[in-house]
């Protein structure tokens, strides 16, 4: 008996998307993301990483090309409601300020920016709490959300996305103007999140490997709009390949789970010159 291929959660075959009077911006990308799978996609500026963010989150249709999110097809069912059954942490999603962490997490559950009007049960609180625990933010459930650190916030973005349980989660540089103890402390959240949540999918865009965490299981490396390559993640983030990507001469290293890169260009023998 031939075994049973898991679920797609995401398919993407073909898909392009151009400017009416402008250059390609993505050209021939074929993607598939299944149950578990912890997908990072890198790339230089320009590549295409956030276009083709929009279009696997359901906020853009490809110019051509068939996608498939969650076993409903991009024209053919109605993109808001698709919209609505993804996990999206957004960092330009607004932020009240005289909203509690708590209450922010609990907008989570219908998608919405501010707290239902009628409120919540207790049950729901619960869970929101919960979720802000298990992200390290036990605690800070009165706190006003203006009090928090720029890391704090982003791993209340994280809590709210996972209030609707979703199949399948996006990251837009989640990373992105944290300092050292934040990204960190962001790092270990989203390691308690894939252990917690084995059946759930991620993708996490980054233009840096230090920011991706050990739970990485798959990578895609994005150049001018087209794969460079994808699939399991020792196999992509190759030096060779990396070097590929972002036109330069990178070396890769991968301790205890996690990723440096480092360049390996001119400037190297230029020091060894100068010594």
């Amino acid at each position: 008996m031939e075994p049973i291929e898991p679920a797609v959660l995401l398919r993407l075959t073909d898909v392009a998307v151009w400017l009416a009077e402008g250059p390609s911006i993505l050209n021939g990308i074929s993607w598939s993301i299944r149950p578990g799978e912890h997908w990072a996609i890198i790339g230089p500026n320009g590549a295409g990483k956030s276009t083709l963010l929009a279009v696997a989150t359901a906020r853009r249709y490809p110019s051509r090309g068939r996608v498939e999110v969650l076993e409903r097809t991009f024209g053919e069912d109605n993109m808001l409601a698709l919209r609505d059954l993804l996990g999206i942490v957004d960092p330009q999603l607004r932020l009240y300020d005289w909203f509690t962490t708590e209450e922010i997490v609990l907008t989570g559950i219908d998608g919405t920016v501010q707290p239902r009007p009628e409120g919540y049960s207790d049950a729901e609180r619960l869970d929101a709490r919960q979720m802000l625990a298990r992200l390290g933010l036990s605690g800070l459930e009165e706190r006003e959300i203006k009090t928090c650190s720029q890391g704090e916030r982003q791993r209340v973005r994280i809590a709210r996305a996972l209030m609707s349980r979703p199949s399948l989660l996006f990251l837009d540089e989640p990373a992105s103007g944290l300092d050292l103890p934040a990204r960190e402390a962001l790092i270990g959240s989203l390691i308690e999140m894939a252990r917690l949540n084995p059946a759930m999918a991620t993708v996490v865009v980054s233009h840096h490997l230090e920011d991706l965490s050990p739970s990485t299981t798959h990578a895609m490396l994005l150049r001018a709009g087209e794969i460079v390559a994808a699939g399991p993640v020792d196999d992509v983030l190759t030096g060779s390949l990396v070097s590929e990507t972002f036109s330069i001469a990178v070396s890769i290293k991968r301790s205890e789970g996690r990723w440096t890169a480092r360049g390996a260009g001119s400037w190297q023998s230029q020091d060894a010159a100068l010594q």
